[in-house]
């Protein structure tokens, strides 16, 4: 099987588990791979991403223009392309809208704490880029100041893309947004967080090169609220106002809450 052949299948086959999961809807998303340095392989126009066939893809040299494929070319292809360039590590780009990970995107909350340590890992955190309109050098503008720095990220108002040296890598990246964002999401309903630091924080950054599927040209940088991780600006509204961090220890406060509603 050559490689073209092969990279086709593969994309058929994780644009159908985005469908699958429910990280895309109708036509939404796009996946790519780099062939070499003069062709990108990547999901056409207009298509469900759960119903492709390896013969659905499109060609596209590296100013987005139609090498060959019998349908159109994604409107977002710039961002891919955009990626490409400024990673020369990354062969395998997804973008897909799963549904927990674009609440946040949608609510203007970056995932950057650093609550779970397999995030701190694999991502070391997942920032927010400013909105862009789909489609538009808008949305490429948003993203290139922080592509170089990580391997997902939070588009507002809009959903996420993931990228790494192979699309299976790209893919599973994705799931970890997704399954980090629902965590994140549960410590917001019981109004507490509990995010690693210190030496913590220390041990599990000098692991990252003992870790299968970590590696990366990206620093990873972790990230707070008001750092480098939020690149949207200021918040528009609060999540919720009484979530607070506390110091690594039980969670008194909600114990306490579910006693009083007892």
């Amino acid at each position: 099987m050559t490689r073209e052949r092969q990279h086709r299948r593969e994309i058929a086959l994780f644009g159908k588990m985005l469908y699958q999961r429910g990280y895309v809807a109708a036509m939404d998303g796009n996946l790519s791979v780099r062939l070499d340095e003069e062709r990108i392989l990547a999901t056409p126009t207009a298509m469900s991403k759960g119903f492709l066939r390896p013969s659905d893809m499109v060609i596209v040299d590296p100013e987005g223009r139609l090498l060959a494929g019998r349908h159109h070319v994604s409107s977002e292809i710039a961002m891919h392309l955009l990626i490409y360039r400024l990673r020369p590590d990354v062969h395998g780009i997804v973008h897909a809208h799963p549904p927990t990970a674009t609440g946040f995107a949608a609510a203007g909350i970056p995932l950057n704490k650093p609550l779970v340590c397999e995030v701190v890992i694999g991502l070391g955190s997942i920032p927010l880029a400013r909105y862009g309109t789909p489609g538009t050098p808008e949305l490429s503008e948003t993203l290139e100041p922080l592509v170089p720095q990580y391997d997902a990220i939070l588009m507002s108002n809009h959903g996420v893309v993931a990228y790494a040296d192979t699309l299976h890598h790209a893919y599973m990246k994705m799931e970890t947004v997704e399954h980090f964002a629902k965590v994140a999401l549960v410590t917001h309903l019981l109004g507490q967080q509990q995010p690693l630091e210190g030496q913590d924080l220390e041990k599990l950054l000098l692991a990252r090169s003992k870790y299968e599927g970590s590696h990366s040209a990206a620093p990873l940088p972790l990230a707070t609220a008001d750092g480098p991780g939020n690149h949207n600006g200021p918040q528009r509204g609060s999540a919720d106002p009484g979530l607070r961090d506390s110091p690594r220890s039980p969670a008194r406060g909600f114990r306490n809450r579910a006693r009083v509603k007892a």
